[in-house]
Parts: C-alpha cells; sequence; structure tokens
C-alpha cells in the first residue's frame, strides 16, 4: 500500500481533484466527501489500469507544506 498526494480545490460547482504523482487521476463533485470517494475509486482504477498495462507505478514523490505568509 501506497500514499499519494491529493490535491483538493474548491471549484464554483463544488470541488475537484487531482494526483500529482499519477498524471490523469482526476475527480469531481458537488461535495469534498463524495470527491475524496470519487478520488480513491479512480486511483484505485488508475493504478489498476497501469498495471495490466505492464506500466512501472510511480512511487510517491509529492511533497505538501503550508507556509505562513503575511497579508
Amino acid at each position: 500500500m501506497s500514499k499519494y498526494t491529493v490535491f483538493f480545490e474548491q471549484t464554483s460547482t463544488g470541488y475537484s481533484a487531482h494526483v500529482p504523482d499519477l498524471p490523469g487521476c482526476v475527480a469531481a463533485a458537488s461535495t469534498l466527501e463524495e470527491t475524496r470517494e470519487l478520488m480513491r475509486d479512480a486511483m484505485e482504477f488508475h493504478v489498476e489500469g497501469m498495471r495490466m498495462r505492464g506500466e512501472v507505478l510511480p512511487a510517491p514523490a509529492s511533497i505538501v507544506e503550508e507556509i505562513d505568509v503575511a497579508v
């Protein structure tokens, strides 16, 4: 099992998500919880497809950090 970084963004119609280490793996829904669920399914499907095609799964490499900035 691996942990990949998922970016969630609020949109005008709900939320979208993507995984930088799994290009093309995206999901979107009207609520954050639904987007999380869809993203988990999308990641599993994406990884399964890569394995079926004999592709090497990329190791999780993205790092997320929050930085305080005076605004």
